[in-house]
C-alpha cells in the first residue's frame, strides 16, 4: 500500500500529552474506584499497593484529573461548539453505524458524538470531583453531616457510572474508527482520512490561510 506523503496535524503534542494524562488518570481512577465500591473487586486495590494505599490514593488521582480535564476544556471547546449540522449527524447516525459514507454529512474538527462525550464529561468530571471532596474523610469528614456525605456518595458512585459507560463508547469509537488512534499518539491524520470522517475541517483547512500550516510533509 502506498502511504500518502501529505499529513494533517490534528493535535499538537501539548493537547496530546494533556489527553493521555487524562486517560491514565480516569483509567486509575475508575481501578481504584471500582476496588472500594464492592468487596468482590476488592482484588483490584492490589495494583496500588493494599486496601489503605487505594484509599489514599484515589482522592489525589482524582485532583489530577481535575486539573488536567480544565486543560482540555481550555485546549478543545472551540472544536465542540455545537452547530447545525451537528443535529443532521444526529440524524443520520444509523449511517455512522453502517458507515454509510454517502448518508453522513460532512463535519468539522469534531462530530457531534465527540462533542457530546466531551460536554458530558465536563458535567461529570466536576461532579465526580466535588462529591469526592465532600466524601474525603481525611480532609473533609468533620465539614459536613453525615446525610450530606451519604448523598455524595450516591452521586459519586452515579456520575462514575455514567462516566465508564461515556469513557468505553469513547474508547470503542477510537478504535472502530480506524487510524483515529494514530491522531492521538502521533499527532496527524492523512488528507484521506480526513476527506472520509471530517471533510468540512478538511475544507477550512484547505480555505483558511493561518491553517496552512497543519497540512505538511511527512518527516
Amino acid at each position: 500500500m502506498i502511504r500518502s506523503r501529505t499529513v494533517i496535524v490534528r493535535y499538537t503534542t501539548s493537547q496530546r500529552v494533556n489527553h493521555w494524562i487524562n486517560a491514565i488518570c480516569f483509567t486509575l481512577m475508575v481501578l481504584s474506584g471500582l476496588s472500594m465500591f464492592h468487596p468482590i473487586m476488592f482484588w483490584l486495590s492490589n495494583l496500588f499497593g493494599g486496601g489503605q494505599w487505594t484509599r489514599a490514593v484515589h482522592p489525589w488521582i482524582g485532583c489530577v484529573l481535575m486539573v488536567s480535564y480544565i486543560g482540555m476544556i481550555v485546549q478543545f471547546w472551540r472544536a465542540n461548539l455545537w452547530h447545525s449540522e451537528d443535529n443532521t449527524w444526529m440524524k443520520s447516525v444509523a449511517a455512522v453505524v453502517e458507515d454509510d459514507e454517502e448518508r453522513i454529512p460532512p463535519v468539522g474538527h469534531n462530530n457531534a458524538g465527540q462533542k457530546l462525550v466531551f460536554w458530558a464529561m465536563i458535567l461529570l468530571i466536576p461532579t465526580l470531583f466535588l462529591t469526592g471532596l465532600v466524601i474525603w474523610e481525611v480532609y473533609f469528614g468533620e465539614a459536613t453531616p453525615i446525610p450530606v456525605q451519604r448523598a455524595a456518595v450516591l452521586i459519586h458512585s452515579t456520575a462514575a457510572f455514567l462516566a465508564i459507560i461515556i469513557w468505553i463508547v469513547h474508547v470503542y469509537a477510537g478504535i472502530w474508527v480506524r487510524h483515529s488512534m494514530r491522531a492521538m499518539t502521533q499527532g496527524y491524520v492523512t488528507p484521506g482520512w480526513a476527506w472520509r470522517h471530517h471533510r468540512k475541517w478538511l475544507r477550512e483547512l484547505a480555505a483558511d490561510p493561518n491553517e496552512k500550516t497543519a497540512i505538511r510533509k511527512r518527516p
